[in-house]
């Protein structure tokens, strides 16, 4: 059912996250001892909801965007612990979350929080999830660092309540969409990225690179995530494949097949996204449509537009270990779904 597309012109068939986490490990040792520490309460539940997403295998990359942003100028103190360990929490509230919007059964292909405790505790175990994070905000000292986060968190909501507005609304636009996972994905990875610099204490125009460098960051890993949805595997995705034709959701794929097709087209998405006809035989026939009119080709090519900007935004910073891996990451990204 699903289809692999190949990347052109991709030199570099190698690209890995591995960069980025041997440069982080030490710091991320820290981190992780710090979400089992925050994570940690009286009231049986929570541990145990928490823990049950925190070690699902997630690669924790939004922390460690955070470190390396901080360490690559040369910070030494342990606010960059705290604050990534906040972003790490800032995620996987919103994970728990959307899990429940989305009435999904799957996360990385374990059962959701919300199958096994329902989804009040999954709500209320991300509430305070993000009620630890702005604690750790708050020690780190840092008002910019609590406003950028804090913002973004606000910003997050924003999305999820935006995302619900056009949710099986085949009129849906674009930039629409795009203004969905600015606020969604973007936001965050925008945030963890600018923290970095911040706690640093570096200047305004490297703080600005790296907010720059998240948020273009942000927008690919979603394209492409858009895209696996539809052409990639449950191991590569972390959820179902065909999750977001079934549960009506709105993505670049969907958008640009529909108004590319024919009306005879137009009126099947209205049918299975609007209408909830979403079963297998109508997944294969959304496969092939998307095929046809190049949905996945051409959310790849928005992902790699994205990409470049955040490659771009890096250009000017000093040549480093740091800065490196932190290109990597894009060709990473991008390359899931090569």
């Amino acid at each position: 059912m699903g289809v692999v597309i190949p990347l052109e012109d991709n030199k570099n068939k190698q690209a890995s996250v591995k960069p980025l986490v041997d440069l982080t490990l030490p710091d991320m040792e820290r981190v992780n001892q710090l979400i089992l520490s925050k994570a940690g309460s009286d009231v049986q539940m929570i541990p145990e909801v928490a823990n049950h997403l925190i070690s699902s295998g997630g690669k924790r990359l939004r922390p460690m965007l955070t470190l390396a942003a901080a360490s690559m100028y040369g910070y030494e103190g342990d606010g960059h612990i705290k604050l990534a360990t906040s972003v790490e929490f800032m995620h996987t509230a919103t994970l728990l979350h959307d899990d429940v919007v989305d009435e999904s059964d799957l996360r990385r292909g374990k059962s959701t929080a919300r199958t096994i405790w329902g989804n009040q505790a999954s709500v209320l175990v991300g509430d305070f999830l993000l009620g630890q994070a702005f604690r750790m905000m708050v020690d780190v000292g840092s008002l910019d660092a609590l406003d950028v986060l804090s913002t973004a968190a606000s910003v997050i909501a924003e999305g999820e309540v935006l995302q619900l507005s056009v949710a099986k609304n085949m009129e849906t636009t674009e930039d629409d969409y795009l203004q969905v996972i600015r606020a969604k994905t973007a936001a965050l990875f925008a945030a963890a990225s600018e923290v970095g610099p911040i706690v640093a204490s570096a200047s305004k125009a490297d703080r600005n690179a790296l907010k720059s460098y998240g948020t273009n960051l942000g927008l690919a890993f979603q394209l492409v995530d858009d895209v696996l949805d539809y052409g990639g595997s449950s191991s590569d995705l972390g959820k179902n494949v065909g999750d977001d034709f079934r549960e009506g959701k709105i993505t670049l794929p969907v958008i640009l097949s529909y108004r590319r097709g024919t009306p005879q087209d137009r009126a099947f998405w209205r049918e299975a996204i609007e209408g909830g006809a979403s079963d297998a035989a109508n997944l294969e026939k959304a496969l092939t449509l998307i095929r046809r009119y190049g949905g996945l080709t051409d959310t790849i090519a928005r992902a790699k537009h994205y990409g470049t900007i955040a490659r771009d935004a890096l250009a000017p910073l000093p040549a480093s270990p740091w800065k490196s891996a932190l290109v990597e990451v894009i060709d990473f990204c991008i390359e899931r779904v090569s």
